[in-house]
């Protein structure tokens, strides 16, 4: 995908009019026809119940507003209709189980048609729905074994006549069998060096991605493995920030006319970049335990927040470091990845010279083998200036297209430490005592998150479980009668419904009522064989 594109559709897709959440609802719909079915369920299920309880136990902005699920197979049932996905756990839990309880061989398929008319559904149960409170725009992920090509006509065919004011984007993910992944897939590229020059997983994890323009908007089509880490990756993908009303950091450099990191404002070149976290914050899932919830500080004089994006941040480079003399003590919080920024208010010419610039500055960092060292700007023009704390920040390059930026301590926050001179020499015993211990541990190349589990999925579920409590039993006199159909309990057929506003998660899980009118390849290594099982 060429940058030009995908900086089209970043425009495209964003109307001009402001909204009050940045973040896209969520619509998943899942084509359970495929004969791979029961293998592609238990890990899709997994993946979405990983991601899903993050998504519940993370404080500050909702990062899923609201979450839909529909399953296609001889018709489409809408599982999870229109749902707050925060305090929401056990009705999320609950459509998983309907989700895990699908038949697994022998359904006739709806094909691509049934996805097709689940996603129109879906536009329109959210346009409903959004008369009751502002919740932005709508992205639609489709989960899928059937050819992209003929899901896409599909798609084309039942969404002509339909409003897509509402409609961010449409994902078509083709899920394919291990066993089915092109060899030659395999060959197309190996891990790329992560910012800060460590090498890592995120290219494992690429899909291949194309973009089908029809009814005025952007489809993506992706191919994906049908395992649980390639899966999850995938749904975390809804934990960024989609917002592009602005960019959010402005790095200014010296101009070359200048040379001094203290000319004026004016002389000075702005790259206009965008913050992209690249941990999810520990902190922010402390108040899980305890159902205590806990912002980030946008205010804190020494951190930055990339999440909300609510300031402009302005960095003013100030010297230039050699990478080596850089130590790792002195720096401390999270990282970010810096990125051109694809605000959808800038016009062409400037996203573009603004991006080339960028790759630039990226290409000569990393040929000098320099780092940036920069002072954040105060964020507004105070009369007690000498009182506002400027904190410093590292500028690291790599071979992608993107910079690392973390913060870099001051004299103010350091401590004395002493770091005596290694001895000349020490026993012989203890050094063979210790090259024996060492000899017996086994050597990585790199250090590969994906090879480690904290439990924390397991703890997070278990602190957010909490049963739906059960409706109390009728009278018998009020019952219905033997001879009326008795819908399932936590199912709903995919029609279109008035939808009500969505219950607290201590009620029971109900149906959508019903309308009367109408209705990649493989890039893991060998080593992660463990995890895709």
């Amino acid at each position: 995908m060429n940058s030009k594109k995908l900086l089209s559709e970043t425009r495209r897709t964003f109307p001009a009019t402001k909204v009050q959440c940045q973040q896209p609802s969520r619509t998943l719909i899942v084509d359970a026809t495929s004969p791979s079915w029961a293998n592609t369920c238990s890990v899709l299920s997994e993946a979405l119940e990983n991601t899903l309880c993050l998504a519940c136990a993370l404080a500050g902005p909702c990062r899923v507003p609201l979450l839909s699920v529909y399953a296609v197979q001889s018709q489409q049932e809408c599982l999870l209709p229109f749902t707050a996905v925060r305090e929401s756990f056990p009705r999320v839990q609950a459509c998983l189980q309907e989700l895990r309880s699908l038949p697994r061989d022998g359904a006739l398929p709806a094909g691509p048609r049934g996805a097709a008319r689940a996603a129109q559904d879906a536009l329109q149960q959210f346009k409903q729905h959004s008369r009751h409170s502002a919740h932005g725009a709508l992205e639609i992920t489709i989960l899928t074994s059937q050819p992209s090509k003929e899901m896409v006509k599909q798609l084309e065919n039942n969404l002509k006549d339909v409003d897509l004011m509402s409609l961010r984007r449409i994902q078509v993910i083709e899920v394919l069998r291990r066993d089915f992944v092109e060899p030659e897939a395999v060959e197309q590229g190996g891990p790329a060096e992560e910012p800060g020059g460590s090498a890592v997983l995120l290219s494992w994890l690429q899909f291949q991605i194309s973009d089908i323009a029809i009814l005025g908007m952007d489809i993506d089509v992706q191919t994906i493995e049908d395992n649980v880490i390639s899966l999850e990756m995938l749904f975390k993908t809804w934990l960024h920030d989609y917002g592009t009303e602005r960019e959010h950091v402005h790095l200014l450099l010296p101009s070359g006319a200048f040379g001094h990191a203290t000319a004026p404002k004016p002389s000075l070149m702005c790259l206009k970049c965008d913050l992209q976290e690249r941990l999810l914050d520990p902190a922010l899932l402390s108040g899980a335990a305890d159902g205590t919830t806990r912002a980030a500080d946008v205010n804190s004089p020494c951190q930055m927040a990339a999440w909300p994006a609510t300031v402009l941040h302005e960095l003013r480079v100030v010297k230039a470091l050699k990478a080596e003399g850089v130590c790792e003590s002195v720096l401390y919080g999270l990282p970010f990845i810096i990125r051109p920024t694809s605000c959808w208010q800038l016009d062409w010419e400037e996203l573009e010279i603004n991006q080339h610039s960028f790759h630039a500055l990226c290409r000569s960092l990393l040929k000098r083998k320099w780092m940036l060292l920069a002072k954040r700007e105060p964020q507004t023009s105070s009369a007690n200036w000498n009182s506002v704390v400027h904190p410093y920040y590292i500028i690291a390059p790599s071979d992608s297209a993107t910079l690392l930026l973390k913060a870099v301590a001051t004299r103010e926050l350091l401590l004395p430490s002493t770091f005596p001179a290694l001895p000349a020499e020490h026993p012989e015993r203890a050094r063979g005592a210790v090259e024996s211990a060492l000899n017996s541990l086994e050597v990585e190349v790199a250090y590969n998150p994906l090879h480690l589990k904290s439990n924390l999925y397991k703890y997070l579920k278990s602190v957010l479980y909490k049963p739906l409590q059960r409706q109390p039993a009728q009278p018998r006199d009020q019952r219905p009668e033997r001879h009326q159909p008795k819908q399932h309990q936590s199912r709903a057929k995919a029609t279109v419904a008035p939808l009500l506003m969505a219950p607290s998660p201590v009620q029971a899980f109900r149906p959508a009522a019903t309308q009367r009118d109408s209705c990649e390849h493989s890039l893991f290594r060998k080593e992660d064989e463990e995890f895709l099982q």
